[in-house]
């Protein structure tokens, strides 16, 4: 996917300047999908501002410059429906976690630990996450199976971790206080 389908896939839903779009791939519901950068957006509004598949409106903020917020066209739509019609490049899993795992014969214990405590922290917030989308979602629609998948993996993941602590030759996880009464 490039950054002009993700561009387009967002404004699908709803109006957006280039700041709000960079937030939904940031932050946002579209974070699982392609990394863009302004650097990426910006231009590609432009041109499709030039070829027809986006329409601009400036609005007025008080103390700022002219917010642009940019609208999909029915040419945009229709580019937008050309684009999911092509087959998607197979997903790309990178990890920094997952390179020192690698190499946990040269990392510090205490520091691995930290780690992977870090990293199991980091899941479980994913996951929270997932979770209060999952309240949200209309059941059946592409939002439930994205949902559903990526509740899917990131289970998946804190599983494996936490079976899998000793293979990095980490202490079991302590029972905790409340969960032994």
């Amino acid at each position: 996917m490039n950054v002009r389908t993700l561009c387009l896939g967002i404004l699908a839903f709803e109006e957006a300047s280039g700041y709000e779009i960079k937030k939904a791939v940031e932050d946002g519901m579209f974070s699982h999908f392609i990394e863009a950068s302004y650097g990426s957006i910006y231009p590609a509004l432009t041109q499709m501002l030039a070829d027809g598949l986006v329409s601009v409106r400036e609005q007025v903020q008080e103390g700022k410059p002219l917010k642009k917020a940019y609208s999909i066209t029915e040419a945009g739509r229709k580019a937008l429906k050309n684009s999911l019609h092509e087959l998607p490049q197979q997903d790309k899993f990178k990890s920094e976690f997952l390179f020192q795992a690698l190499f946990r014969d040269q990392v510090d214990p205490k520091h691995l630990e930290a780690v992977f405590n870090e990293q199991m922290d980091y899941l479980c917030g994913e996951l929270a996450t997932i979770e209060e989308c999952r309240q949200s979602v209309e059941p059946g629609s592409g939002h439930a199976f994205v949902n559903g998948y990526g509740h899917a993996v990131v289970s998946a993941a804190i599983q494996y971790m936490e079976e899998s602590r000793s293979s990095l030759g980490l202490p079991q996880k302590p029972i905790s206080s409340d969960a032994a009464e």
